[in-house]
């Protein structure tokens, strides 16, 4: 029966991705918002549904080091494999305002989770204070594609407005069952070969929640949408940051072990970093203009998730 839902949540994950992105980029599209912005907002949220029902639903019921493990692993799986992986099947082109505005916000809210999580505690004030912020972000996005600085739209099958939006719903509602069914069936085998919740949050749960990151951008790119691929990720770090721990802290408070994240959370700003190494043109015209993630640095950002997962279990 557990490996019955692996298999099912697995196939609705996929299917959930694809329309996920049918909707999204036909609203970019129809309304001339860049796919950069869709990416970041309406497609990292929905992916990111998964993330979020099961840190809130672990944090209600004690298991705060399921709460933290999930956004933390996710975080880290979402750059080292996901984009890794992505930018080996399909070398992507990075936009200046990925370089000047989104990489920035998504590792100042990596530096911050460091920061909140130090004393072992996500207090409900800082919870606030994360969900504040990423209004503060979304805001950012809209008056930049107002102002004209995400002008590109790139061409794709357009849908009537009624029908994206019903793409958009299904498919959330599809990637969070399938999630929900994954993760159930992957931590109860788990746990039956005794291991423990940080563990299990920060790996099997973690990637069962990325699945729907990785099938996202995945799709994404073989279609040549390079800004949602990379805005999907980087959208979804920052509302896994801002909104899921957020939301969790201000409903609950989530505490834990002091100390014992500390090494993922420096890994996971590591990682951050990284990738802005690897999507840099080191030439003075281009440099903060635009970028790209080829299928070497892909590579470096797979090896770098594998090192953790070593590191990790060993």
């Amino acid at each position: 029966m557990e490996y019955l839902k692996l298999i099912g949540g697995l196939i609705l994950l996929l299917a959930g991705g694809e329309f996920l992105v049918k909707g999204g980029a036909s609203i970019a599209s129809r309304l001339r918002i860049s796919s950069l912005v869709i990416g970041m907002t309406v497609v990292a949220f929905g992916t990111s549904a998964p993330e979020f029902i099961v840190s809130l639903k672990a944090a209600l019921i004690g298991s705060s080091e399921i709460a933290m493990g999930n956004v933390i692993g996710s975080n880290i799986a979402n750059v080292a494999f996901i984009l890794g992986l992505t930018a080996i099947i399909f070398p992507l082109t990075v936009t200046r305002n990925t370089l000047r505005i989104d990489w920035p916000i998504m590792m100042l809210a990596s530096l911050l989770l460091l920061l909140a999580a130090i004393d072992g505690l996500i207090s409900r004030f800082e919870g606030i204070i994360g969900f504040i912020l990423l209004i503060v972000f979304i805001c950012i996005q809209v008056l930049t594609a107002k102002n004209g600085e995400n002008q590109e739209v790139e061409s794709t099958k357009e849908y009537p407005i009624w029908l994206s939006v019903m793409f958009i719903i299904i498919s959330c509602a599809g990637l969070a069952t399938g999630a929900d069914l994954l993760i159930d069936g992957a931590t109860v085998i788990a746990s039956d070969l005794g291991v423990s919740e940080r563990i299990i949050g920060i790996t099997i749960v973690a990637f069962g929640t990325s699945l729907p990151e990785l099938v996202t951008s995945i799709i994404a790119a073989v279609r040549k949408q390079s800004d949602i691929a990379i805005g999907n990720i980087v959208g979804s770090n920052i509302f896994n940051v801002f909104c899921i721990i957020g939301l969790s802290a201000t409903i609950q408070p989530i505490k834990f072990i002091k100390g014992s994240f500390d090494i993922d959370l420096l890994w996971m700003c590591g990682t951050a970093l990284l990738l802005l190494l690897l999507m840099l043109k080191y030439n003075k015209k281009d440099f903060l203009q635009k970028g790209r993630l080829g299928r070497v640095g892909g590579g470096l950002l797979m090896v770098s998730y594998l090192a953790y997962i070593f590191v990790l279990l060993f």
